[in-house]
């Protein structure tokens, strides 16, 4: 059986298990405590070199970490990652958008928030997050503004990846009612069949955390 190495307020290892819901694939969770720095401990890095979350061990012992890659991997053979080239590579795209640009402003300046690290930075650094966001935002707005989803007329695992946290920009202090095609693609995300709606408290001490979770 699969093992979903797990931290279950991370929205990276809620990637994850949003797919393996969807796909309906049974696993089992090991909770790697990141905050507490179970992530630093030698057999876990062995599993995950980062020592962060997400990361999953195959049947057969193989190991594999960083969400993006494992949602990839879960995913071949099934309609969340089409098999044309060209689809295919417009997936890539926008996993490599989320890698980018979501993970180096929403995801950030929404840690800093719920951490409180926030008051440790300038007011003008956490603008400079705050306008990146914005301007990430618009980006994706712009996109489904002409697309159902992203980069096409079908759900697959580059909504998955760029939900996770796009939804959740609100704990950035950032409302989506200024972004009305990202507002609906929220919606249409929610009303997939299977979907995972759980959320999980987000406590950390800031002056131990260290991951983005």
């Amino acid at each position: 059986m699969l093992t979903l190495y797990d931290y279950l307020p991370s929205q990276n290892a809620y990637k994850v298990r949003l797919l393996l819901h969807h796909l309906g694939l049974p696993y089992q969770t090991v909770i790697v405590s990141i905050f507490e720095g179970e992530g630093e401990r030698a057999e876990y890095l062995a599993i995950n070199p980062s020592g962060a979350v997400p990361a999953v061990r195959l049947d057969d012992g193989r190991t594999l970490a960083e969400s993006n890659a494992i949602l990839i991997f879960l995913a071949e053979g099934s309609t969340y990652l089409p098999e044309d080239p060209y689809q295919r590579a417009k997936v890539m795209q926008w996993l490599f958008f989320e890698g980018d640009y979501v993970q180096s402003t929403i995801a950030t300046l929404r840690h800093w928030k719920m951490t409180g690290k926030d008051m440790n930075y300038s007011a003008q650094l956490v603008e400079m997050k705050h306008k990146g966001s914005m301007k990430t935002l618009s980006i994706l707005d712009r996109e489904l503004a002409s697309n159902a989803y992203l980069g096409g007329d079908i759900y697959t695992i580059a909504d998955m990846s760029v939900f996770a946290y796009v939804h959740r920009t609100d704990e950035a202090g950032i409302l989506l009612s200024s972004f009305p095609n990202i507002e609906r693609w929220v919606g249409d995300v929610r009303a997939q069949p299977d979907f995972l709606s759980e959320v999980h408290p987000y406590s950390i001490d800031p002056n131990s955390a260290r991951e983005l979770p």
